[in-house]
């Protein structure tokens, strides 16, 4: 059974998709998050970002089901490798992959990651170091990264007194 509910997220509206107990699909939306009763794999997803937003998780714990292509499916497995706080650039994921010169394939699957945040797609940055394409919008994919920064940054310091 396909199910979906609009939550509300410290970056806006997400509308999160589910079928038969897996998630599907997680996108940023303009969407109005009504009053819904919520169970199974809806409330492991509201609580679980939850806590990410919170800074208290790091990763997700949710069943996954994707679609894509098989080359789109290896690239978000890959970017799912990708530790929280940290980054990487399409340039690496293609080497990853044994796709050298395959940076823009890498981009256009990643452009059609159907998970946004829980498959860290706004973890992957350009070569130079610069923000490139989000589907949320580059303003999301810097705020997601200094959350996650922010979060590394206060147990570094706290390491190291």
């Amino acid at each position: 059974m396909r199910d979906y509910a609009v939550m509300e997220t410290p970056l806006g509206n997400v509308k999160v998709e589910v079928f038969d107990g897996y998630l599907i699909s997680l996108q940023f939306t303009d969407e109005i998050a009504p009053d819904k009763f919520l169970d199974g794999v809806l409330m492991d997803v509201r609580i679980q970002l939850g806590l990410y937003f919170q800074g208290k998780q790091k990763t997700f714990d949710i069943p996954v089901a994707l679609g894509g292509t098989d080359f789109q499916r290896k690239v978000w497995l890959e970017i799912n490798k990708i530790p929280f706080s940290e980054t990487s650039t399409y340039e690496k994921i293609a080497l990853k992959l044994g796709k050298p010169g395959a940076e823009r394939a890498v981009g256009s699957a990643i452009g059609a990651n159907p998970i946004l945040i829980m498959l860290p797609c706004h973890r992957v940055i350009g070569k130079s170091g610069q923000l490139t394409g989000y589907a949320g919008g580059l303003w999301r994919k810097s705020e997601l990264l200094d959350l996650e920064k922010k979060d590394q940054i206060g147990k570094q310091v706290s390491l190291s007194f």
